[in-house]
């Protein structure tokens, strides 16, 4: 029997989806039927995106946000759900990093860091699980109650790697604040969950793989390779979808194996 996903109805919201995976989720979202709101501080990549979803058939709006301003991530999450209807599905993918040794980090690489994936994250998960709250205690309108909330962590945030040791911390954190979300929310129908990839080949990173650092960081991986952002959409979907129900607080490896 042949199974499928349809988040036909839904509306979704993805932050960091200019470029690299958020592009990706945005799109395999829109793919499987949910409207989708694409969050990010580059408009004319994010309007690019858009056009790109419209021209396979799906639905998508632009909305700037900068995570490390809770303004910005305030008002984001307004205009987004006062152009699309109530987010049931969050995308918390903002995140950034700096390569440097630990005696080397600086305060402005420090913060630089945690502003964005740990602090942003939080703000975001946090502004859009207070409509889905409402929404679940009949305070607020909506069709759908509960939501599901998927953390973008990382497989670093289990594993330490050597010169990203902040940027390890950051998604350490995320892996926390993902239970920590469940715990608390799971009660009103709102599942919070995370993925944490291993190191995939985007259009960021593609250069790195062809260079003689890159080619020994793939010969130290379980299977000499990297993944593609596609690897990842099936743990998108099921996270994103009603039959996820029964899965909350989870941290899910997308790594081929790196973190073991």
């Amino acid at each position: 029997m042949a199974y499928s996903i349809d988040l036909s109805g839904r509306v979704a919201l993805v932050t960091g989806a200019s470029s690299g995976l958020g592009a990706r989720f945005a799109r395999t979202l829109a793919g499987a039927g949910a409207g989708v709101v694409l969050a990010s501080r580059r408009l004319e990549k994010l309007k690019d995106l858009r056009a790109r979803i419209e021209g396979d058939g799906g639905d998508a709006h632009v909305v700037e946000c900068d995570v490390t301003d809770v303004q910005s991530i305030k008002a984001a999450v307004a205009h987004a759900e006062t152009e699309m209807g109530s987010i049931d599905i969050l995308v918390n993918n903002s995140g950034v990093s700096t390569t440097q040794r630990i005696q080397d980090v600086s305060e402005e690489d420090y913060d630089f860091t945690f502003n964005t994936n740990t602090r942003g994250a939080f703000f975001v998960a946090q502004e859009v699980g207070k409509r889905m709250l409402a929404r679940a205690k009949g305070a607020a309108p909506g069709s759908f109650t509960g939501g599901r909330i998927i953390n973008i962590a990382s497989m670093a945030g289990l594993k330490v790697l050597p010169q990203i040791g902040v940027y390890c911390m950051s998604k350490a954190a995320v892996v926390q604040m993902t239970k920590a979300m469940a715990l608390e929310w799971g009660r009103f129908g709102i599942n919070v969950n995370a993925i944490c990839p291993g190191y995939i080949d985007t259009e960021i990173n593609h250069h790195h793989w062809q260079t003689e650092q890159g080619r020994k960081l793939v010969d130290m991986m379980p299977r000499k390779r990297v993944g593609e952002p596609k690897d990842l959409d099936v743990v998108l979907l099921m996270l994103a979808s009603d039959q996820s129900h029964f899965v909350n607080g989870a941290i899910i490896a997308a790594d081929d194996g790196f973190a073991l």
